[in-house]
């Protein structure tokens, strides 16, 4: 195997040189002045390494804003340490006193894990104790004990529905803010709310890409118009913790697939010593690539290399065992690959990662409303997330970031119609002022249907909990209660083995998550969102029974006169 294969040719900005060059440039020279091999903090102590960290310098400030102001938005770029540091400053300072806690969100499961094991490990204690987790079926964390607390924005959510207030909190952070994930939108507008009534619930909102001043506008409860009286401040901390070369591609790659195997062994064979994290958009590229990369690895070991690659896969859906995998340290003669998707963005940081390789595209989840079909859709990255997975590279030491693409492309923004969103639920257990009026700007379309789907899932929850203790146990009072919500996202089975909806006669199959995949298909279903993949799959699937439909929506369906079930509407565009 040879170099002289690979077509895939970087340039450097800062060295004016053209994209038009034809030679292809020794990747080696590429870092100006003298480049950092390892990083010299290691043989520091904990707290050493923790004051070389760029927040460190600002830690009397945000002390001092988090005692003056309700909200502190915090914007620091990737490395700076507001993740790990900002919640032990506070714990020193006192503010998890009395048996208070610090809670600190993290928009995946994976990210509050890694952190949480971080940050325990700096303070010496065990994780679970003082330091402790939460995530969907993993709790991590001791009532008693535990003064930091990290959660994703999900957790949080529920623990609201028994602690409206969230009494035991005296802080709230919200990390990585500008991943708009559905909780997390649900989270700041309840959030807001709980601030009128708990003037001393303190809340920091902190990312390295988001506008803080809409942030500020909407967190600040000042309505005298005098500033003086701002309940919302905004610090920014500068300076990651070590520089990042970034380099473009010389001329636009046909596959970017192909460019990503490519230059990660052109990394392997003319870079020095550093682990490669390399961005996909989804688990079918991600797969493809790393078993590209084995193969690639194989060839090169029957070559007699002495440094052999440790491919390993990221992404989603990977179980949980398999992504903690990426976070073990390698032989000194193994450098270790991670193929992943954009789940590596932001919050966790893999040790020893010195190249960083993006291809310029993320899967995200799109809404159609005229189809109520949520899909797969790849696209163009945003600047901001560009910035995200350049900052990979400069966590441990200097490092190196290869786009696949030129320097010259443009830059992508996402251009959502965005409206104020005004929702209003009964919450009978909740000391919020009632109804609730959830007013969240910039949120994206589809998140505006999740959000009010989610809500009506949540007013349906406190129906459910009435009517249970009148049916004393009768499943079918909770699914009557189902399908007077999602009436119109009923299916039959249809001859061919698939189902088909009734509004507009469209194909689905239950999806191979579901526990009635694989069983005997009910005849009815109901669900909550179709997704598609490969084909159109339905989620969160209920076997109903059709006499329902007619009987609590009969403005929406009628009974056919040959037995059948239609629906009144005509096809839904």
């Amino acid at each position: 195997f040879s170099s002289r294969n690979l077509n895939v040719r970087f340039w450097k900005p800062e060295l004016n040189l053209a994209p038009g060059v034809c030679e292809e440039r020794d990747l080696c020279t590429d870092t100006a002045g003298s480049p950092i091999i390892y990083n010299p903090h290691t043989a520091l102590s904990i707290e050493k390494q923790r004051q070389r960290l760029p927040v460190f310098k600002h830690r009397n400030n945000i002390l001092y804003l988090v005692e003056s102001f309700q909200t502190v938005v915090i914007v620091g770029e990737t490395g700076s340490g507001k993740s790990t540091q900002i919640p032990q400053y506070l714990l020193e300072a006192g503010w998890a006193a009395d048996g208070k806690v610090i809670g600190v969100t993290q928009p995946r499961r994976v990210a509050a894990t890694s952190v949480a094991g971080r940050v325990a490990e700096e303070r010496g204690a065990y994780l679970g104790h003082e330091v402790g987790y939460s995530i969907r079926f993993d709790d991590c964390s001791d009532p008693h004990a535990t003064r930091i607390k990290f959660l994703t924005d999900g957790m949080l959510v529920r623990e609201m529905m028994s602690d409206p207030l969230l009494k035991k909190y005296s802080v709230i952070m919200l990390d990585e803010a500008h991943e708009r994930t559905l909780y997390t939108d649900i989270t700041i507008g309840l959030l807001k709310k709980i601030q009128k009534k708990r003037r001393d619930l303190r809340l920091i909102v902190a990312s390295a890409t988001l506008d803080a001043k809409k942030f500020h506008d909407f967190f600040d409860l000042n309505e005298s118009g005098d500033p003086n009286k701002d309940t919302c401040a905004i610090l920014t901390v500068e300076g990651r913790t070590f520089p990042v070369d970034i380099f473009y591609t010389v001329s636009p790659v046909p596959d970017y697939v192909k460019a990503t195997v490519e230059t990660v062994m052109k990394i392997h064979e003319t870079e020095d010593d550093g682990d490669v994290l390399a961005f996909l958009t989804g688990q079918e590229e991600v797969e493809k690539v790393v078993s590209m990369l084995q193969e690639q690895a194989r060839t090169l070991s029957r070559y007699g290399m002495k440094k052999h690659l440790c491919v390993l896969p990221m992404y989603a859906g990977l179980p949980y065992n398999e992504q903690m995998r990426v976070f073990e340290r390698m032989p000194p003669t193994v450098r270790k690959v991670v193929v992943a998707t954009n789940i590596a963005e932001t919050s966790i940081t893999i040790n020893g990662v010195v190249f960083v390789i993006d291809c310029a595209f993320v899967k995200l989840r799109a809404y159609n409303p005229r189809t109520a079909i949520e899909s797969l859709i790849v696209t163009p990255i945003s600047k901001a997330s560009a910035c995200q997975r350049a900052g990979r590279a400069g966590r441990n030491r200097a490092g190196k970031c290869f786009r696949l693409y030129t320097g010259t492309v443009r830059s992508y923004k996402c251009i959502i119609k965005k409206k104020n969103i005004y929702i209003y639920c009964t919450c009978t257990s909740s000391n919020v002022a009632q109804p609730i009026r959830i007013k969240h700007r910039n949120s994206p379309l589809s998140n505006v249907v999740s959000v009010c789907h989610y809500m009506t899932v949540f007013g349906m929850c406190s129906v459910i909990s009435h009517s249970s203790v009148c049916a004393a146990g009768d499943p079918d009072v909770i699914l009557r209660c189902i399908v007077s919500g999602f009436f119109a996202n009923a299916a039959r089975m249809h001859h061919s083995g698939s189902y088909r909806t009734l509004r507009d006669d469209r194909e689905l199959f239950i999806h191979p998550d579901s526990v009635l995949y694989g069983e005997k298909p009910p005849k009815w279903v109901v669900f909550n969102e179709v997704v598609q993949t490969s084909k159109y799959y339905m989620r969160d699937v209920t076997a109903v029974e059709s006499s329902w439909l007619v009987e609590l929506a009969p403005h929406f369906y009628k009974q056919a006169k040959h037995g059948s079930l239609n629906s009144k509407r005509a096809k839904v565009f």
